[in-house]
């Protein structure tokens, strides 16, 4: 656990009355842990970029992992945005809300041979879920170019539409080299700042899809995007259960890098007039 989306992933799974206590490995805010291999471990759930905190994490096999044992990966704000290698997980799933600049409600998952051949033993075993909560059935339909459920034809046009766009552009290289760029704004400046710094201490760690930047106490962070929202700069508030002095940028590919160079600028001319 690194963050409010992985806390609830490990919240779930040691609710869920049909799998056995999960082994939850945390770290601090603005950092991330890496599991260990274990023998007890069937499959291991990581997240490749933490949304609340502007934490990345580089997708691999748990070094020594037993065999037969799944790599699942929460995607959301990465797929589509942060070079990941297929070879290194068997489940890597998102929304298509972020990178892909659509709208959530939409649930997108890359499987591999041995994610399938899982799903098809526990559905063998009889265990139940609604149809609509069905990976089974999902699979299923997906294999006949079709949805279970019937989703909403504007999320899906959105997504094509940029899809094709990231495709014409150079694909998934060409996407994360754009959001490295903004990303590598984002950081120089708040290293230079006299008034602002990273979150992420490591520069590995530090997200290119989301950056977080910690103001010092004498500077408001509300009052900074309140300020930038008045005019027409939007979203660049904190995760509100981070509870920091704190500004949060998306670096999606959508995001031209010229308009983050702006947005620094914008916020360097705000900050020296709310003293």
């Amino acid at each position: 656990m690194c963050g409010q989306f992985s806390s609830t992933f490990a919240k779930v799974a040691a609710a869920a009355p049909h799998l056995d206590a999960p082994q939850v490995i945390r770290s601090e805010y603005g950092s991330h842990p890496w599991p260990a291999a274990s023998p007890d471990v069937d499959l291991y759930a990581l997240i490749h970029n933490e949304t609340s905190t502007g934490v990345m994490t580089d997708v691999r096999r748990p070094g020594g992992a037993a065999d037969g044992a799944l790599v699942a990966v929460d995607a959301t704000s990465a797929a589509g945005g942060l070079p990941v290698d297929p070879a290194a997980f068997d489940a890597y799933y998102f929304a298509p809300q972020k990178c892909f600049g659509s709208d959530g409600g939409l649930w997108v998952a890359l499987l591999s041979p041995a994610a399938l051949a899982r799903v098809e033993r526990l559905a063998a075993g009889g265990r139940w879920s609604p149809a609509f909560l069905s990976l089974p059935t999902a699979i299923e339909q997906a294999r006949l170019d079709q949805t279970y459920n019937t989703p909403a034809l504007a999320t899906l046009f959105l997504f094509v539409h940029q899809l094709e766009w990231m495709l014409q552009q150079g694909g998934l290289a060409w996407a994360a080299g754009r959001c490295a760029a903004s990303a590598d704004h984002v950081y120089g400046w708040a290293e230079t700042s006299a008034y602002a710094r990273p979150f992420v201490a490591d520069p590995s760690m530090r997200s290119a899809v989301v950056a977080t930047v910690d103001l010092e106490d004498g500077v408001d962070a509300k009052a900074v995007s309140g300020v930038l929202r008045r005019n027409g700069i939007v979203d660049t508030d904190s995760y509100r259960g981070l509870g920091r002095n704190q500004l949060r940028i998306a670096l999606y590919p959508a995001v031209e890098p010229d308009d983050v160079a702006r947005l620094t600028e914008a916020i360097d001319y705000v900050v020296p007039r709310l003293r």
